[in-house]
């Protein structure tokens, strides 16, 4: 089952495109968390959020206890430059050090990019964001 990282917009239609497939991403996470860290930027899963829905579907599609999602909080919601931040010094770095994930880093690269089209988009609409998981 693999899984994926994926960005959700607030509001019902936020006017552009928002997928980003997100598996590169999931794979290399706890790599790029260590990176960020060590760039000094917030790392990706720290805008991590999800409501009721989300959280049925993720049992739905395969996690395993659901008494880890009692009681469900109410979403977050994040500042689209905030995750610019963070995507664009993973862009920087990773861009400058093409083996730092080794046969990941261009897969990921591609997707950080996409993540930073779709959080463009967000914050020139002022719009906020957080990231999801699916499983499939």
């Amino acid at each position: 089952m693999a899984a994926s990282l994926y960005i959700v917009v607030e509001g019902e239609d936020p006017g552009f495109d928002t997928f980003v497939h997100g598996q590169a991403l999931a794979r290399n996470e706890d790599a790029l968390e260590k990176l960020a860290e060590r760039l000094k930027v917030s790392p990706l899963l720290e805008f991590f959020s999800a409501d009721e829905n989300s959280m049925a579907l993720l049992m739905e599609q395969g996690a395993s206890n659901p008494e880890w999602a009692r009681p469900m909080p109410m979403p977050q919601w994040f500042m689209a430059s905030d995750g610019l931040l963070t995507v664009r010094a993973l862009i920087g770095y990773l861009t400058t050090s093409p083996t730092a994930l080794g046969s990941e880093t261009q897969p990921a690269l591609f997707e950080l990019k996409e993540y930073e089209r779709v959080l463009d988009k967000a914050a020139q609409r002022h719009l906020h964001w957080h990231l999801a998981v699916s499983w499939r």
